[in-house]
């Protein structure tokens, strides 16, 4: 009898600990790290966050921006921080496709990070120019189906996001295209309006301006569903590459091994922020869908994506860095 009193009395003891530790965090102020330039979109969704979630979470949160070797340095800062919950990191969909490139990490992709939650998804768009023969994904493919290799495109560099993209539709389409990469979406751009490539896969907001302006022409979004900023644009899939569907993302994840009780209250905080009309309307601004998970939720989109990039790059035969 005394046995049962003691492991009920213990029990109850390790709860009240749990919850008084979920009460006590944070203790002190935290910081979102992002890899990527100041002023970016990353850089502005970090600040988006973190401004909303201090005033659940009743600490300030700084934003550390640690750019270079696509985010992973940003990564690494955090996958070896305190694993107290204090030290956040803006994940993109680069993070996957960076495990997927590289040949070896300080870090792992999955298992050195607690997922809190996704925050946005946006497709890439297929682009062309205005005055291209091919006015259409269909006619593009078809083009590059009768000449393999002549069609060029344009991304932001060797193993970016849309480079893989490219090389994605490359094989479900059967299309052979000719990558050239550049530094950024601005230089692929540029490229493009200059006439040296056909088309190129980049983010709405980068080419909204010379989109609105008539210069260049969307041929289709690469997300299941059409871009809500240009609903008349179709999808890849509604072009003919059946079952297509590429879209980037941004997310929250802290350092493996943080108490369970630290990731639901910043869980919690992120859903309630994503929640709130301004957070909402800034991320559509940005071309985003705004949409929060579970933990696990992200947990498995990180390592779906981490095997579904390494295919592609293993399939298109691109160098691992």
């Amino acid at each position: 009898m005394s046995l049962r009193i003691s492991s009920a009395a213990f029990l109850i003891a390790v709860i009240a600990a749990a919850n008084v530790a979920a009460q006590e965090f944070p203790a002190r102020p935290l910081k979102i790290v992002q890899g990527f330039a100041a002023g970016g979109n990353a850089d502005t969704a970090s600040r988006i966050l973190a401004n909303e979630m201090t005033k659940t979470l009743g600490q300030p949160i700084v934003v550390e921006t640690k750019p270079g070797a696509a985010s992973t340095i940003a990564a690494d800062s955090v996958a070896k921080a305190p694993a107290d919950g204090h030290t956040l990191l803006l994940v993109t969909g680069g993070h996957a496709v960076a495990g997927a490139l590289y040949k070896s990490l300080p870090y792992q992709t999955v298992d050195s990070f607690e997922m809190i939650s996704t925050a946005t998804f946006f497709p890439f768009l297929v682009i062309a120019r205005s005055d291209l023969q091919a006015q259409s994904l269909r006619a593009l493919l078809d083009m590059a189906r009768a000449k393999p290799g002549a069609v060029a495109y344009g991304s932001a560099g060797i193993g970016a996001t849309q480079h893989l993209t490219g090389e994605l539709l490359s094989g479900m389409s059967g299309a052979k295209f000719l990558h050239v990469p550049y530094k950024g979406d601005t230089g692929a751009l540029a490229a493009l309006l200059g006439g040296e490539i056909q088309f190129v896969i980049a983010p709405a907001t980068a080419a909204l301006g010379q989109l609105r302006a008539g210069k260049l022409r969307a041929l289709a979004a690469t997300g299941s569903v059409r871009w809500q900023g240009m609903p008349e644009v179709p999808t890849v899939a509604e072009s003919g590459v059946a079952g297509f569907d590429v879209r980037s993302w941004m997310g929250v994840a802290t350092t493996r091994g943080t108490p369970r009780a630290a990731v639901e209250r910043l869980n919690a905080a992120m859903l309630r922020a994503l929640q709130v009309a301004e957070v909402r309307a800034r991320f559509e601004e940005m071309g985003g869908e705004v949409r929060g998970s579970t933990p696990e939720e992200m947990r498995a989109r990180v390592a779906t994506e981490l095997q579904k990039w390494s295919k592609v790059i293993s399939e298109a035969r691109i160098e691992r860095q």
